[in-house]
């Protein structure tokens, strides 16, 4: 269900394809445009480039805390480390937070 959710909801995002919760959110840009979905207006989703990792999780990660109160569960230097293959269960837990938030 939650990762239906997260295709529906960004399904028109160039670069984004959620097949699960790990890979498929390495580079950043599922969480940018995931909040993007929301609150469209906070930034440039076709600004955003799949090799800058930080700039993506930190856009994505600060602007679900400010508009949707949405504490970061995952550090962006985690992130970085897990290169492409994050930890799912940190990924799902805090997409089920933005969910919860959101939906």
């Amino acid at each position: 269900m939650l990762l239906r959710w997260s295709r529906a909801k960004t399904k028109e995002y160039e670069n984004v394809q959620i097949e699960n919760f790990s890979g498929s959110w390495a580079n950043g840009l599922a969480f940018a445009a995931l909040i993007h979905h929301f609150f469209p207006d906070a930034y440039d989703y076709k600004e955003l480039d799949s090799k800058n990792r930080r700039r993506n999780f930190e856009l994505a990660f600060k602007t679900a805390e400010e508009k949707a109160d949405v504490y970061p569960l995952i550090e962006v230097d985690d992130m970085l480390l897990m290169k492409d293959k994050p930890d799912w269960k940190c990924v799902f837990t805090y997409v089920q937070g933005i969910y919860r938030k959101l939906h």
